[in-house]
């Protein structure tokens, strides 16, 4: 199948195994006799958009790990889907992977739809997905994939969240851009925010245009009088509507978006802007490259020679993930195994996170609940909270 993408992250072609073993004793850990651990991830590589920036930095954390000797000796080949934002090949690429390649594990993936195609498909297969990064709502209530990504639904209660408490914002207020079946978890975000400030938002637009003129709504928000506005778009739109907001000289609103606004691109494309703009990240700033928090990640993509991204960090810490999680297994490293060790639900906590991660046995995941928010100034990302804003538990 020329979607299918095998990287070359398996040195050797048989698993090193345990240490040699004496009598009936075996070593405990994880043990690969039939093979290198297969794992997979379901990801839009081409297509309208290029999300191959995390199942990427998947390969290079698993490449690392194989030059290293393996987890306990056990080698990983890592597959990369491209499903080309096509829901019959996104179907097809995950049953090769379960059915061909005997993956016992998906991770780092990126996908404009894998949840909501094959989230099923993982759930009848007893295939868990570490999701790079989650993009779709199935991603964050399906009861086989756990997202190492905040995602925008929970985003969007933080940065309302952070409008209300830090920016002492009064009249709050929100845009959306619906696609696919997103309309009842963005609404389910605010209520969420709601609830936990006993407010109510001031004016919600679910009619936000994929393109167009935007003039019409960032009037509705002037006259609307909100102080703060978020929106849910990528970086052009994220772009135009700041620049509409400066053509029609609004001033007084808080301007908040999400984590795909967070970019180089937009910092230089608004450097020359005025208006208040703060966008809230998924994991430890990409752009604080002195943080100890990213050393790592830094380290592991220069080593790799890749871009060094918010959407790299996603695919770096499901990697992470999922290493550990087989580290932790005594015997056969098998599907069944993983899963269970999955399942089990223990906290994991990185330092380029700012919640534990967990899998657990649930009908739906979304263990991350931390963000930092960052704030354009004179075209740089600055760090508005040096420390996590942590979404309070609702009411």
């Amino acid at each position: 199948m020329k979607h299918l993408l095998t990287l070359s992250v398996l040195a050797g072609s048989t698993c090193l195994g345990l240490a040699a073993m004496t009598g009936s004793a075996a070593a405990a850990g994880p043990t690969c006799d039939g093979g290198p651990i297969q794992i997979g991830a379901v990801s839009t590589v081409t297509g309208v958009v290029d999300f191959s920036d995390a199942p990427k930095a998947a390969a290079a954390v698993f490449e690392q790990l194989n030059a290293a000797g393996g987890i306990n000796g056990c080698k990983v080949e890592y597959t990369i889907a491209d499903d080309k934002g096509d829901p019959q090949v996104a179907a097809q690429s995950a049953r090769d992977l379960i059915d061909n390649k005997g993956v016992v594990v998906m991770a780092g993936g990126a996908s404009l739809l894998d949840c909501a195609v094959n989230a099923a498909t993982y759930d009848r297969s007893g295939v868990l997905a570490v999701q790079g990064v989650g993009v779709d709502a199935l991603c964050f209530n399906a009861p086989s994939v756990s997202p190492v990504n905040v995602g925008p639904f929970t985003l969007t209660t933080a940065m309302l969240d952070y409008a209300t408490k830090d920016l002492k914002d009064e009249k709050v207020c929100a845009f959306f851009l619906i696609l696919g079946g997103t309309q009842e978890a963005y609404t389910g975000a605010i209520r969420a925010w709601e609830q936990m400030n006993g407010k109510q938002v001031h004016l919600m637009d679910l009619t936000l245009p994929a393109q167009g003129d935007l003039t019409p709504y960032v009037i509705k928000a002037r006259d609307a009088g909100c102080d703060a506005v978020l929106t849910n778009q990528v970086e052009p739109g994220v772009v135009q509507w700041v620049n509409t907001a400066d053509a029609q000289k609004v001033e007084g609103i808080d301007w908040l978006f999400l984590a795909p606004g967070y970019t180089e691109g937009v910092a230089k494309a608004l450097a020359a802007s005025k208006q208040p703009i703060y966008v809230g990240t998924e994991w430890e700033p990409y752009t604080e490259a002195s943080s100890p928090a990213n050393a790592d990640w830094i380290a592991t993509m220069d080593k790799a020679g890749l871009a060094k991204t918010a959407f790299s960090q996603g695919g770096y810490l499901a990697a992470k993930v999922v290493s550990d999680v087989i580290a932790g297994i005594d015997g056969p490293v098998t599907r069944e195994a993983v899963t269970a060790a999955l399942k089990a639900g223990k906290p994991m906590k990185y330092d380029i996170a700012g919640s534990a991660y967990v899998f657990g046995d649930a009908p739906k995941h979304a263990s991350m609940q931390a963000t930092k928010v960052m704030q354009l100034q004179d075209g740089v990302w600055t760090v508005k909270t040096p420390d996590w804003f942590v979404l309070p538990a609702a009411n």
